[in-house]
């Protein structure tokens, strides 16, 4: 169980602080949920206490898992290219590993996606998911890490300047 003022990760949404426990009645039921504010965008959310585990809330990584994100975020190894699979499919895989509980996960979605825009320019929606998950990295990294969330940015940012520095491409 989580107390409030603990940070806590919220998927698809980032780093946030549980601001208190409230107790609501829902269809004649009472329930406990936790108040968390997301830091990204102040908003406010309620997770119900008993279903806090499903639907992914969990702690910061460790520093250890933080650094091991920035290491696969370097690694290129492992990508092959998106070898023509369409974008819509993409845009749906990495949709879903946005929406995951692993911080590793969206670290992969943001890998592929500058690597992508290394072979074609990405689409807008496309874009945008690379927005999302580099502010989802950022902010957790910056929490767990301590360094502020631009830094971290342009340390990214710089795994990948052979990419962002092509020009661009003329249709």
């Amino acid at each position: 169980m989580y107390t409030p003022e603990q940070l806590v990760v919220y998927p698809a949404q980032g780093v946030g602080v549980i601001e208190r426990l409230e107790r609501q009645e829902i269809g004649g039921q009472e329930a406990e949920f936790y108040i968390i504010r997301i830091f990204t965008n102040n908003i406010t959310v309620m997770v119900p206490v008993n279903n806090a585990g499903s639907v992914g809330l969990r702690p910061p990584c460790s520093a250890d898992e933080a650094q091991a994100v920035l290491d696969s975020l370097q690694d290129r190894t492992s990508f092959s290219g998106y070898s023509g699979q369409n974008w819509n499919r993409r845009y749906r895989e990495y949709s879903e590993r946005l929406k995951s509980a692993s911080l590793l996960d969206v670290g992969h979605v943001l890998k592929e996606l500058f690597l992508i825009s290394g072979e074609k320019e990405l689409s807008f929606g496309e874009r945008r998911l690379l927005e999302q998950a580099m502010g989802l990295v950022t902010s957790e990294l910056s929490c767990v890490l301590g360094r502020n969330e631009e830094e971290l940015k342009a340390v990214i940012e710089n795994f990948y300047a052979d990419i962002l520095a092509k020009p661009e491409k003329e249709d």
